[in-house]
């Protein structure tokens, strides 16, 4: 089907355009003196964000919000039950010895904050105001948090390279400037001609489709830590995306236009998310091991989730 192929193609460039982004903006901040610290975390951050950003924005800007809900809430879902669930299912996650108590009860908060604000319908630049201002609050404690562990502020960043040439800068931050739009604007054009074809609405294609496409990236970072016996990164990678979706992604993408929040949203696919934030509570708080018990069932949960939705969307 020729505009499936074009919304795989647009996730391809918009992976690789976040990527080289990074990279470039990563080693020109550095170039220019910036700390580290202080890349890790905002540079980085923001530009791994960066496809689900434009993505999202792109969305709002051709007039189909739902694209822009529906991914978000659709890869917080699928980064708990899909994400995590698969490496546990083909390695098991050792996540007893994680200690990610903070970073999870902050994107609990997160969770309930941005509930609380989608019964006030539809999301304006107001409550775009009271998200970031969250998110500042979560980076400067974050910031303050890494200061005071001198070998977190000592470490590179990702996609750091000190003998990358100013040339090679140049280039990964041009392809990433040009990829990005590019990729967003295949995407959403395509995906919102699908869901006209199959008789759902956008916003099923963006909890379905667009959010288990840009879920890939994190759900690659989760197999290799499994296998490498890294729980801790594979946990934090999750939480940490989880978090950054809610407050910076609905954020940013308030400010370009008013992001109205479908009925069933607000009976289901919210409560969803939030059940499946909450399935996390025993493996963070009780140092729970992920084994492939574990794996199977939230494997089997995303797949009844994903089936309800269609269902429901048809």
């Amino acid at each position: 089907m020729y505009e499936l192929a074009l919304v795989f193609l647009g996730l391809v460039i918009l992976l690789f355009a976040g990527d080289s982004l990074v990279k470039g903006a990563v080693n020109l901040s550095l170039r220019l003196g910036i700390p580290a610290l202080i890349v890790s975390l905002t540079v980085v951050a923001f530009g791994t964000s960066a496809p689900e950003l434009l993505i999202s924005v792109q969305a709002i800007l051709d007039d189909v919000p739902g694209l822009a809900i529906g991914n978000v809430v659709g890869s917080n879902t699928a980064n708990i039950l899909l994400v995590l669930g698969i490496p546990a299912l083909l390695a098991g996650l050792t996540t007893a010895s994680c200690h990610t108590e903070k970073t999870y009860t902050i994107m609990l908060a997160s969770t309930v904050l941005f509930i609380a604000l989608c019964f006030f319908s539809p999301i304006t630049w107001v409550h775009g105001v009271i998200l970031l201002g969250a998110l500042a609050l979560v980076l400067g404690d974050a910031f303050r948090d890494a200061l005071s562990h001198r070998e977190i502020a000592e470490e590179e960043p990702e996609g750091a390279d000190p003998s990358m040439p100013g040339w090679r800068i140049a280039m990964f931050l041009i392809l990433g400037l040009i990829g990005l739009p590019l990729g967003a604007n295949l995407l959403v054009e395509n995906a919102t001609i699908l869901a006209l074809q199959f008789g759902v609405t956008e916003t099923v294609i963006g909890l379905t489709l667009v959010a288990i496409g840009t879920s890939l990236p994190e759900l690659a970072t989760t197999v290799m830590a499994a296998y490498r016996r890294e729980a801790e990164v594979a946990l934090g990678n999750v939480i940490g995306s989880n978090m950054f979706n809610l407050l910076a992604i609905i954020g940013i993408s308030s400010f370009f236009g008013a992001i109205p929040i479908p009925p069933e949203f607000l009976v289901f696919d919210l409560w969803v998310m939030l059940a499946a934030s909450l399935l996390l509570a025993p493996v963070v708080y009780r140092h729970v091991n992920m084994g492939k018990r574990w794996g199977v069932a939230l494997s089997v949960l995303y797949i009844i989730y994903v089936i309800t939705v269609l269902i429901l969307g048809g």
